[in-house]
Order: C-alpha cells, then sequence, then structure tokens
C-alpha cells in the first residue's frame, strides 16, 4: 500500500510517501511558509530527484494540492496517479485523554480533535488544517490519525497523576501525558527483538532539541519523563525540564513576569540555552566543551546527569532492566551525552563498550554496550514516521 504520512505545523507541511510492501520511502519534503510571503516546497526522492518550487501557498489545501503535483511530477514524481496514494496518516502531538490509540478519521473523531487543543494550543490547530487539508484535496481516501501521546495512555494512575487536587484533574484532566509516544513505541519495539526478548524491560532515551525518556515494560509504556506538557522531564534545548513549581511564582515576581511571559522564558529561555550561555544546539555546544568553555560543558553534563537518574528510577519502577536505548538528534549522534549517562551505572549490569559507543552517525542500529554487560544498550535511530505509516495501513484496511 502507498501511505501519504503527513506532520501538519502551523505554517508548514511535511511529508513521506511510503511503499509499506516494500518497507521504503518513495518521496520526502516539506511545504514553508505557508500563508506567509515565500513559501516554497522542497521536494525529494529515494532514486536522488530533487526540486525546489517557489509560489503562493495561502492555505494548507494548497499546499497538498502541491504535494500531489510534485508526486505525479514526470520528472521527480513516483506515481503515475494520485489514486495510488490509497491512505493517508497525520501526525498529531496531543489526543489528551480523549485518545489512547491510532484512530481513522470521522465527523465525530474530528469534533473530539477540537477538544485537544487544549492541550496542546500550538499544534492541534495546524494538524487540524493539515487533515482538512487532506480531506479536501482527496476525499475518500481512508486518513488517520496517530498519536504521540497515545503509547503513554498504559501508565497506571499512580505514574500519571500529580498531587494536587483531584478537583483540577477531574475539571481539568491535569496529568502526566507525556510526547514522542511514536518514536519510543518504535525504538522499543525494535530493542526488544533486538534482545530476542517480547516481555523485556526497556529504558527509551529519545534525547534531542526536546527530549523524553520512557519505562516500557511488555511492550507498554510504564512511565515517561514528559507531563501535562512537553516542558516537563529532562532539561532540553531552549526548555528547562522539571524544576521546583516555586520557582515559577518567584522568577514572576523578581521580574515581573506575567504568566504568559513565564511560560515563554521556561520553553525558549531556558535548557542547553540558558545554562551555556551560547546556543540551544547540541554541536555548538559539543564545540564550545572542547574549546575550554566550562558552561557548555556544565550543560552537557547536567544533561548526562538528568538521564542518569531516570534510568534508574525506571529500572527500579520496572523491578529490573534488560535494555537502555538511545535515539534522536542528540541520542544518536552524540557519544559523549551516551558515556556520560551510562557512567555509574555498573550496579545495574551496564558495560559501555567505548569504541563501539566512538561513532557520531549510522543509519542502522548499533550496539553500544559489552558483549558481557547484562544490560544491553543500543542506539537505534528512530522511525515515527514508519510507524505512522503502518498503523494507517492496518486501520485503512481494517
Amino acid at each position: 500500500m502507498k501511505v501519504l504520512v503527513v506532520n501538519a505545523g502551523s505554517s508548514s507541511l511535511k511529508y513521506q510517501l511510503f511503499d509499506t510492501a516494500e518497507g521504503i520511502v518513495l518521496a520526502k519534503g516539506n511545504c514553508e511558509r505557508i500563508g506567509i510571503d515565500g513559501s516554497r516546497i522542497t521536494h525529494k526522492t529515494m532514486e536522488g530527484k530533487s526540486r525546489v518550487k517557489e509560489m503562493p501557498l495561502p492555505t494548507h489545501s494548497d499546499a497538498i494540492s502541491l504535494v500531489v503535483e510534485m508526486l505525479l511530477d514526470k520528472e521527480v514524481g513516483c506515481i503515475a496517479s494520485a489514486k495510488e496514494i490509497e491512505a493517508i496518516g497525520h501526525r498529531v502531538v496531543h489526543g489528551g485523554p480523549y485518545f489512547a490509540q491510532s484512530v481513522l478519521v470521522t465527523d465525530e473523531v474530528m469534533e473530539v480533535l477540537e477538544n485537544c487543543r487544549a492541550y496542546a494550543p500550538l499544534h492541534t490547530g495546524a494538524h487540524i488544517m493539515g487533515i482538512r487539508g487532506c480531506l479536501e484535496v482527496m476525499p475518500g481516501v481512508p486518513q488517520v490519525l496517530v498519536f504521540d501521546t497515545a503509547f503513554h495512555q498504559t501508565m497506571e494512575k499512580e505514574a500519571y497523576m500529580y498531587g494536587i487536587s483531584y478537583d483540577m484533574y477531574d475539571a481539568y484532566k491535569i496529568r502526566r501525558y507525556g510526547a514522542h509516544g511514536t518514536s519510543h513505541r518504535y525504538v522499543s519495539a525494535e530493542a526488544a527483538k533486538l534482545i530476542g526478548k517480547k516481555d523485556a524491560k526497556i529504558v527509551t532515551c529519545h534525547i534531542g532539541n526536546g527530549s523524553s525518556i520512557s519505562a516500557v515494560k511488555d511492550g507498554k509504556c510504564m512511565d515517561t519523563s514528559m507531563g501535562f506538557t512537553p516542558l516537563d522531564g529532562i532539561m532540553m534545548g531552549t526548555r528547562c525540564g522539571a524544576i521546583d513549581p516555586a520557582i515559577v511564582p518567584f522568577i514572576m515576581e523578581k521580574k515581573g513576569f506575567t504568566p504568559a511571559e513565564m511560560d515563554s522564558f521556561m520553553n525558549k529561555k531556558c535548557g542547553f540555552l540558558g545554562i551555556s550561555g551560547i546556543s540551544s544546539d547540541a554541536r555548538d555546544i559539543e564545540a564550545a566543551m572542547k574549546d575550554g568553555n566550562e558552561r557548555a560543558k556544565l550543560a552537557f553534563d547536567m544533561l548526562c546527569y538528568q538521564i542518569k537518574k531516570f534510568i534508574g528510577s525506571y529500572s527500579a519502577a520496572m523491578g529490573g532492566l534488560d535494555a537502555i536505548v538511545f535515539t534522536a538528534g542528540i541520542g544518536e549522534h552524540t557519544p559523549y551525552i551516551r558515556a556520560g549517562a551510562l557512567s555509574g551505572l555498573e550496579f545495574l549490569g551496564v558495560e559501555l563498550d567505548e569504541e563501539r559507543n566512538s561513532f557520531v552517525h549510522s543509519d542502522t542500529p548499533v550496539k553500544i554496550s559489552k558483549d558481557s554487560s547484562r544490560v544491553a544498550v543500543y542506539m537505534i535511530p528512530t522511525n515515527e514516521e514508519l510507524v505512522i505509516a503502518q498503523d494507517t495501513e492496518a486501520l485503512a484496511k481494517a
């Protein structure tokens, strides 16, 4: 089946066309600056053909129309007819308390999705525009929503509840939802295959500009570091991660911040950027650290320490540990972070192989633990789009 995977932002629309029978990506690209001057599409095929085209894209419907045009193009296309696109899968950041698994798009589903705006106001509206654009351009084609939060819906109540008044949960459904669930789902399943153990206890570390860590037991999420919003958990590129809640009113009083300004400060001016004073990009931090910048080193060391704490606590929660997985931009490409996070975990049975861990890029999984290590440690490149394509195919055929 040929499945078009769509990830719509407020002014962008990323896409990949999968051939699920072959397990390959036929083409991919990105529509940028939708509804803004200077909009364009960047399109590439698996054969290496590419094209950049600038043209007005007032709406997401216009963007989807241009995507189909590129896929059909005689020079850079990869299909002969739009009818070859048999299903469309959408990445949706937040399903709130409403969606615990991927679903086919129906009028009722779209009505419920509107309720998710409050949980991810920057994302949900954009997703809805992308979905409606696809419905308009390709009516009758089955469409599926795949939620980043769905994988975490298996958490028990003691794991997802906060110690605030229960009235707040009843009224506003304030609880831990997590994020990056599609990534955690993919790499944990791949790790279980690699170690040959379906009932494995795995800690998955999705470490990038946004980061989260999950405890996965028997293929199900037991706990995850991100919370009600993606601000919780470990320090990230510009996000502070978990802090003492009393710090919030303290800073607001000292700086005269409004709630919106405080929210922006914690999301956009903290993390790597705030600690290093240099950049939110791990590559810049690493370069500065190697030049002797102490604050850059502190930023990296803080992240390593926080990852290590989560690995330890999740091992306790699961009653053991079979594997650790590093994935996403930093997890896949930064040996220093992987080594630092694993240092001191020998008591758990973790033995890092420094030579295996020295690589900075691999398109395939790499075992970075010693063969004698009781806990297997892997770098596994994430593939959220493949999971979306597979879920879409399964529901479209059902």
